[in-house]
């Protein structure tokens, strides 16, 4: 096992008036989960992509364990990636495909029916060896591609969005497979994904990244109660953290019947407050609710706050809730829910 360093890793599309991956530094530890997360186009799979190795890196280095492999050819690296698209031989049966690596390497047949076996084991694909890609489900498929990177025991797996081709059901419960696979091998483990669901739940430590630059890399939980910048805490949550200008007021700001301190002297601030930090009660006119969004265990309220100049914000209340749309509501912020944003730098400024 291996851990991944990036040291002001730099690559530079021709045409493109920004790096598509820019100056990153990251440390991914030996043995970790590590989520990439952003929207499209923020360079995440390009980075994937330069680790290992199917794109070159402009400037800057990147090691693996203790070798630097900047240079080094895809073969040379010891790595295996596992892709959006399946791509299994659709000649070849579950077997033949998990072992093609084992047999090109000139591994010995003996050998290799063990290590398959082993790996379809672990995989639940014992009895469908046999079979053909056509004949399988699109979760199964998913399966035999990890199968066919964990059976070379490589010492770092690359996954780029390998649930996004799976219905919403599936994805959910191969996501959770996953992990409890990655935890069972402690292989170093870099995974992208743009949904940020997938990656709160799968990721011991997320990294975020917007337009090549990361933003933040923290664990799940910091990140959600501690974004660093607006855009981490617009990105992460959902349904997203609402946020509202506000002024500020002899070194604080106030929203929805609390405030929180702030550093500095920023002439406008955004408050940030998740749906879950706002209470409810429908006895009140600060707000109007639009809309009701009716999950079953929750019901997300989209509202007016009348005493913000009619800013929109979504409150979570008890799922099955009585109020509907059209509802004078009251909402009342939590105390500690309150985040503060620079509006001009996006930068937090809680105290």
């Amino acid at each position: 096992m291996s851990s991944v360093q990036l040291t002001k890793a730099t690559r530079q599309f021709v045409g493109m008036n920004r790096p598509a991956v820019d100056a990153v530094d990251l440390h991914v530890k030996d043995g970790e989960f590590l989520v990439l997360v952003g929207p499209s186009g923020c360079g995440k799979s390009t980075m994937l992509r330069m680790i290992a190795g199917l794109e070159s890196v402009d400037s800057g280095s990147i090691s693996i364990g203790d070798r630097d492999v900047t240079d080094l050819a895809p073969k040379d690296r010891n790595i295996a990636m596992v892709f959006q698209n399946y791509a299994l031989y659709p000649h070849m049966t579950v077997a033949e495909n998990i072992g093609f690596n084992l047999k090109i390497n000139k591994v010995n047949a003996a050998e290799v029916k063990r290590r398959v076996e082993e790996t379809a084991r672990m995989l639940d694909l014992s009895e469908l060896l046999e079979r053909k890609p056509a004949k399988l489900s699109g979760g199964q498929r998913q399966r035999v591609a990890m199968g066919r990177a964990i059976v070379r025991k490589p010492e770092v797996f690359l996954m780029d969005e390998p649930l996004s081709n799976l219905d919403a059901k599936l994805r959910v419960q191969t996501r959770t497979q996953v992990a409890e696979l990655q935890r069972q091998l402690g292989v170093t483990t870099i995974y992208v994904t743009h949904d940020q669901v997938e990656a709160m739940t799968m990721g011991q430590r997320i990294a975020v990244q917007k337009d090549g630059v990361l933003q933040q890399v923290a664990p799940p939980k910091e990140l959600f109660s501690k974004p660093v910048n607006l855009f981490v805490a617009g990105f992460i949550g959902s349904p997203a953290m609402n946020l509202i200008d506000c002024v500020p007021t002899n070194g604080s700001v106030s929203f929805a019947g609390q405030s929180v301190a702030i550093t500095g002297s920023p002439s406008k601030v955004i408050v940030g407050v998740r749906p879950e930090g706002l209470e409810v009660s429908g006895d009140g006119k600060d707000g109007i609710v639009e809309f009701v969004e009716e999950l079953g265990s929750d019901s997300y309220l989209h509202c007016v706050f009348e005493t913000t100049n009619r800013q929109r914000v979504v409150a979570r209340a008890p799922g099955l809730s009585n109020i509907r749309g059209g509802s004078s509501v009251s909402l009342r912020a939590k105390p500690g829910s309150l985040h503060a944003f620079d509006a001009s730098s996006g930068r937090r400024i809680s105290a």
